[in-house]
């Protein structure tokens, strides 16, 4: 193993040791907007606007309903989430969420330990079930994750994304129970 190959080995061990998910604060709103603006700029994972505003960015993260998360290494905030309901009244025990993980920290497993939280924040308030609405069928690695933690393709929605290099892809729909 090279000194390079055993670095990256070091820095994902560490980053799993240290890792630290709770709620958000005010004082995370720097940090969150940044990540979230560097994930969605890209255009290639979610149905924002690449030139969607703070402002509307961190009204739509941290909106009356949403629990929002960060996970911290050694006091940096790598990644967010949050967890909500995924509908109103009669739908509102299944739960909606959605994730962001730095750029510089994709890879070395926070994405992972923030949907693990997750899930069981989501068991802890009492929601049955989670459903991801929208996950674009290019994010291979995030459809292998949630496939690994027993998410399910339930729906296919042939073409309902606009891929920047891509052109139009289809969309899953994404369950899971939580019993």
């Amino acid at each position: 193993m090279s000194c390079a190959d055993q670095g990256a080995t070091h820095r994902r061990f560490l980053i799993e040791i240290v890792l630290e998910i709770r709620a958000a604060t005010e004082a995370d709103r720097d940090a969150i907007w940044d990540i979230f603006h560097a994930i969605v700029a890209t255009g290639d994972t979610y149905a924002f606007e690449p030139e969607m505003s703070r402002q509307e960015a961190l009204a739509y993260w941290f909106r009356g309903d949403t629990h929002t998360y960060v996970a911290e290494n050694n006091g940096r905030v790598v990644g967010t989430y949050i967890l909500r309901p995924n509908q109103l009244g009669p739908g509102s025990h299944v739960a909606n969420a959605a994730f962001m993980v730095e750029p510089n920290a994709q890879g070395l497993g926070v994405g992972r330990r923030m949907a693990e939280h997750c899930l069981s924040e989501a068991r802890r308030k009492g929601f049955r079930a989670i459903q991801f609405n929208f996950v674009v069928s290019t994010n291979t690695s995030a459809i292998h994750l949630w496939e690994q933690l027993g998410f399910k393709i339930v729906g296919t929605l042939p073409g309902a994304f606009r891929h920047p290099e891509k052109g139009y892809v289809d969309v899953y729909v994404m369950f899971r129970s939580l019993p």
